[in-house]
């Protein structure tokens, strides 16, 4: 299969490199001309390109491209540059395809900011995703786009990505800096390597459903996070009163229906993902 993946960034460029693996041919679009330095990223073909310029999308060898993985980040935020990136881009990039008759498939990395629900409840996908900030507004508008392509178009709505690189809750523990809530908070995560393997399990799944949720399978309670990695790095507690009787916000998302498909987490809990950033 030959798949085009516009935004090979954190997780789009693991992506990538996954499929080429496989054994797909993989056209993988960035704004900056090569992978990061040092980074080794074998057989894959990496392109520049703004995917909001018609005419250099033009100029993309985009012939035969069968599936699109659309995993872009906005550069500002700001909404014109949301709109830019998950609206614009993806309506061009989706119209240049249209043109090559051959797409038969589109993934669009999609976000759990859709869902504004801020009690703790839990949701999955028929849950009611309204979201009240701009950058929710723009991906839900987005994911309809999407589903409006002449071809099997998936969502894969996201929860906060972390991993090699970017653990940033991890280093606020190890500098003393982290804060408890004051009550419980619930969050919803992702190791990067289990969301690019999710994205690649979507593009190759028979008979997707319109949308999945992706999170790994223990929606947990920040300060139970926290406490574990400060447990784990030997650091001083984190910092702030808790009571584990105030009102809870957040959310909790359930991955079942990404399970049921057969996709298998790497990843199933903080735990497992922080453990192996701290080498354990």
């Amino acid at each position: 299969m030959r798949v085009l993946v516009a935004g090979a960034g954190y997780v789009g460029g693991e992506l990538a490199v996954r499929l080429a693996q496989a054994g797909h041919e993989v056209l993988a679009l960035r704004r900056s001309p090569r992978p990061e330095e040092g980074v080794q990223r074998p057989r894959v073909r990496w392109l520049a390109c703004d995917l909001t310029d018609a005419g250099a999308l033009r100029e993309l060898p985009l012939a035969g491209v069968e599936a699109l993985a659309y995993l872009v980040a906005a550069d500002a935020r700001d909404e014109a540059a949301y709109r830019r990136a998950y609206v614009d881009g993806l309506a061009a990039v989706l119209e240049q395809l249209r043109a090559q008759a051959s797409l038969r498939r589109v993934l669009f990395a999609s976000s759990t900011s859709l869902y504004a629900q801020d009690d703790g409840s839990w949701l999955d996908e028929a849950s009611l995703a309204e979201p009240q900030h701009f950058t929710g507004r723009i991906v839900r508008e987005a994911e309809r786009l999407v589903q409006r392509a002449d071809c099997t178009a998936v969502a894969l709505r996201l929860g906060g990505i972390y991993g090699p690189g970017r653990a940033s809750l991890l280093e606020r523990v190890r500098a003393g800096t982290a804060a408890l809530p004051g009550a419980p908070h619930y969050t919803n995560r992702i190791q990067r390597d289990d969301a690019a393997r999710a994205c690649a399990h979507l593009l190759g799944l028979e008979s997707p459903a319109p949308r999945y949720v992706g999170v790994d399978s223990e929606p947990a309670n920040q300060a139970d996070v926290l406490r574990w990695l400060s447990a784990r790095l030997g650091s001083a507690p984190p910092r702030g009163a808790y009571d584990a009787n105030g009102a809870a916000t957040g959310k909790r998302c359930r991955n079942d229906l990404l399970r049921a498909s057969g996709f298998a987490f790497e990843f199933p809990s903080y735990r497992e993902g922080y453990g192996a950033l701290l080498g354990s």
